[in-house]
């Protein structure tokens, strides 16, 4: 389904009886860098072609009305005291940004917003992130407030973090909010800087959906959090000068193997070297050396997949499959694991034969029909009304 926007416009109209303002944000997949945005470290995402629209329009009672078209349900929330009560649902994202705002003194008018959106649910394209910044842009937009793109982003992740109860890091929301067309954005989670890379024209970032599903909030992401999280503390206790484990080397760690369980080694072992790769992907893009940019990817899964242990049979076949098709540069599982997706850098001349021969064989192994998706970098949340960018 591709989100339209006079649909999108005419179905808020229809059900509120206002006309309302419309606001986009993007999915996004994460090139390389993975589960390091919440120990302060590296990442590569750029926004893609799939969204999430909010249409937003006034009320006079004091209520906060969500709707998704997706799931065709309605739901209310008094703002005046709206309080931190997950429901395991989809409402828990707009409504826990709506308790985000409201906690940073942020004064939110009564509203009704809708919600219908494209992004592949369970996929590791951040559905989630791209409801929190529509719905953010949304509520902001209809109150008058401008925000820099980093406080947006922030408070987005608290949203997440602190009402939804998903342990993730600052890279989603950051990037949903603020990439830019026809870049992959290097980022450092702990400084908020960021620098914008070019794709050379050669290239198509294909994403390849396994259809094996995952849910964040629960199961073994968290508990690949919390393994880190012992082994950060632990490296931080021991080793001066360490804040997070960004700052910590692989000689750091080999100290401190013996304080930790094995599992907190090997995810910690994980995360500094996909640091490294990061800045060796970053170097590779500058250079112009997709050869190399796609071993550091196959390098990324491996370490995905044997220390971080956040892979499953479905995704190490499809990079297997993809890594044997002479226009594929690198494979790699994206997102948070367990599931989801495949990100794919291939020949532009090759794309749709190797989506083919993609689909083809996956289905051949696995009896699954996989979804294939041929993207391009796109640009951050902003106002579909306006032109230019975020209003």
């Amino acid at each position: 389904m591709k989100v339209e926007k006079e649909r999108a416009l005419q179905e808020h109209r229809l059900r509120f009886g206002h006309e309302g303002r419309i606001y986009a944000a993007p999915a996004r997949v994460n090139l390389i860098g993975e589960h390091t945005d919440y120990t302060g470290g590296l990442v590569m995402p750029m926004a893609i072609d799939f969204k999430t629209v909010a249409v937003v329009s006034g009320r006079q009672d004091g209520l906060a009305v969500f709707y998704s078209a997706n799931y065709e349900e309605e739901v209310s929330f008094e703002i005046a005291s709206l309080s931190r009560a997950a429901s395991g649902r989809w409402s828990d994202y707009p409504a826990g940004v709506l308790w985000s705002l409201l906690e940073a003194g942020i004064s939110m008018a009564g509203c009704n917003v809708s919600l219908m959106g494209d992004v592949p649910l369970g996929a590791g394209l951040s559905s989630s992130a791209s409801v929190e910044v529509a719905t953010a842009m949304a509520l902001l937009g209809h109150s008058g407030i401008e925000l820099p793109l980093e406080k947006v982003a922030t408070l987005c992740r608290r949203a997440e973090n602190e009402y939804v109860g998903a342990k993730s890091g600052i890279m989603d929301q950051f990037v949903v909010a603020g990439a830019v067309a026809h870049r992959a954005m290097l980022l450092d989670c702990r400084s908020l800087a960021f620098e914008l890379l070019p794709l050379p024209d050669q290239v198509r970032v294909v994403i390849c959906n396994s259809m094996v599903k995952h849910a964040v909030a629960t199961g073994e992401y968290g508990n690949r959090r919390d393994e880190v999280e012992v082994g950060q503390d632990i490296l931080r206790r021991e080793r001066p000068g360490i804040e997070l484990l960004r700052d910590a080397t692989l000689e750091d760690l080999e100290v401190c193997k013996g304080k930790m369980t094995e599992e907190s080694f090997a995810r910690c072992r994980h995360i500094i070297t996909e640091n490294g790769r990061v800045l060796d992907a970053r170097k590779a893009l500058l250079d112009g050396d997709m050869g190399k940019f796609g071993e550091l990817m196959v390098l990324a899964h491996e370490s995905m997949r044997d220390d971080f242990a956040a892979s499953c049979p479905e995704i190490d076949g499809l990079v297997r499959i993809a890594m044997q098709q002479p226009e594929c540069f690198g494979a790699r599982i994206t997102g948070g694991g367990f599931g989801g997706c495949t990100v794919n850098v291939v020949r532009a001349d090759g794309a749709e034969r190797f989506v083919e021969t993609l689909k083809r064989e996956y289905s051949t192994s696995t009896g699954i029909q996989a979804e294939c998706f041929v993207c391009a970098p796109s640009d951050g949340a902003l106002e579909l009304a306006a032109k230019g960018g975020v209003s």
